[in-house]
């Protein structure tokens, strides 16, 4: 049985996969962090290319979890299973050539990720809340955000350059020689 203080973690990966890592990532904050449950409905409505082989990976790494869990003999309740991490990592690089005018050619990369996703259970009295309005009070909220910008401002950057005259559309006046 898993005691109380270790946290057993599952994950599964998609390695080799024909997306670019950044579109791949669009997909993955969406479920960081997110209900199991609740992360594969996401994912089976949201409208990317890359979608149902994150869906795919986290069912896996769902599966992952029953079946190591009863290799130990532990029971794992996939009701406080949540996604713990989601990350995609760069892959190699296909590099391609493609034809341009008068005899050139422009060269050109196809780029892969690697998709990890893991998963863990729960304990059962930490359940995580986005918004904890009860935490601080409204006036505490903006101390620190007059801190920083104390902090990174521009006390040591150039000074200002002095204004410019404004130049007037007027003609110029000749002047007058004295005689």
């Amino acid at each position: 049985m898993a005691t109380a203080t270790t946290q057993h973690e599952y994950r599964a990966e998609a390695r080799f996969q024909r997306v670019s890592p950044q579109k791949a990532r669009l997909v993955l904050d969406l479920i960081r962090g997110q209900r199991v449950e609740q992360a594969l409905e996401t994912v089976a409505f949201t409208r990317k290319r890359i979608a149902p082989v994150v869906q795919k990976v986290l069912q896996s790494a769902i599966d992952n979890a029953n079946y190591l869990a009863q290799e130990r003999g532990d029971e794992v309740d996939v009701d406080r299973l949540y996604v713990k991490q989601a990350i995609v990592n760069e892959g190699p690089r296909m590099k391609r050539i493609r034809p341009a005018p008068q005899g050139r050619a422009f060269h050109y990369q196809r780029r892969m990720s690697h998709i990890i996703i893991s998963v863990a259970e729960r304990k059962s009295g930490a359940m995580v809340t986005r918004v904890d309005e009860h935490a601080t009070p409204a006036g505490d909220a903006a101390k620190p955000a007059k801190k920083a910008a104390k902090k990174f401002s521009l006390k040591g950057a150039a000074k200002k350059a002095p204004a410019r005259k404004h130049i007037s559309a007027k003609k110029p006046t000749k002047k007058k020689s004295a005689k």
